[in-house]
């Protein structure tokens, strides 16, 4: 199997691919095409089917393994993949795990890894609640372990979620150590459950998609009341203490108009919004210019970066 990432300008391509996406669309000439988008593992591939009704085109609808017959080209400086036939194939001869993207690192080492700054939260009502969620709750626990952190953007892959929330979290205990007035007991906790509404916000692989309490709701909302709730299954848990938690997870994208309901009022949460910033821009950039390969040219503005992005000149 040839994956995407290594498909080049001007390739023949015959090949297996998860459908992504399918839909209908009409040019400026009133001609109807096919937009389809590809995945396998390595990543996503935008494909057209200038002749839908024509010999060799199939039926076949989003989330049905495909077999493709094309041709690569290149648009606005993206590859694209011009499909002369492709038809459906059953789903079971075809290994899940070289159709969806998971994360490079090891996912049990990562939990490991992630359990081991748990076991540092001292003060007791806070250690009940997150050891709650990520030592007891076994099916949270899986959940978590093998969800995505995004759609696209950043870490929209299988174990997406945790490899993001570990970087948050490392970060976080780095601020910890460097500015003594960082509370460890609320700031760790907080760089945990940031991002935990996510589980409910997109669904799970082959789909990756925004759910409906996505679409209504948000991560932030969602993961605000998961933490409400179980707090107040544990008996004499702070009033202030929640507050002060739900205040880091209300307000980690630090700006109203990225989303948060509140802005970051606290030194912990200031520090929460820069960790889950950092984790977040530098994965991203780390995800563009990887896809870019060999290319070393400016690559086009990137509206997630807000600028014009090149590879840096190695050092020799």
């Amino acid at each position: 199997m040839r994956f995407i990432k290594d498909l080049n300008d001007g390739d023949r391509v015959l090949d297996v691919y998860l459908c992504k996406y399918k839909q209908s669309a009409v040019t400026k000439n009133g001609k109807t095409y096919e937009n389809v988008i590809l995945q396998d593992k390595t990543g996503t591939l935008d494909a057209k089917i200038w002749e839908p009704n024509s010999l060799g085109i199939d039926e076949f609808e989003a989330m049905d393994y495909v077999e493709v017959t094309g041709e690569v080209t290149t648009f606005n400086g993206t590859l694209q993949l011009n499909i002369k036939r492709i038809r459906k194939i059953d789903a079971e001869r075809c290994n899940q795990r070289d159709f969806l993207p998971c994360s490079e690192k090891n996912i049990e080492e990562m939990y490991q890894e992630l359990l081991g700054f748990i076991k540092k939260i001292k003060n007791p009502y806070m250690a009940k609640l997150v050891n709650s969620f990520f030592v007891e709750d076994e099916q949270f626990i899986k959940r978590f372990q093998y969800h995505s952190a995004a759609k696209t953007v950043h870490h929209g892959f299988i174990g997406g979620l945790l490899e993001h929330t570990l970087g948050v979290t490392k970060l976080c205990d780095y601020f910890v150590k460097n500015y003594p007035m960082l509370q460890y007991d609320l700031l760790i906790p907080a760089a945990l459950f940031h991002d935990i509404g996510k589980m409910w916000e997109i669904s799970t692989f082959p789909e990756n998609d925004y759910t409906d309490d996505g679409q209504l709701l948000g991560h932030i909302a969602i993961g605000y009341e998961m933490v409400g709730n179980r707090i107040k299954t544990i008996e004499g848990f702070p009033t202030r203490t929640a507050s002060e938690l739900k205040h880091c997870i209300l307000s980690h994208h630090g700006e109203l108009e990225y989303g948060s309901p509140k802005k970051p009022a606290l030194i912990e949460a200031m520090a929460l919004n820069f960790a889950d910033i950092a984790d977040d821009k530098l994965e991203m950039m780390t995800e563009l210019l990887n896809a870019a390969k060999d290319n070393n040219d400016w690559l086009g503005f990137n509206r997630f970066a807000d600028s014009n992005i090149r590879k840096t000149t190695k050092m020799e």
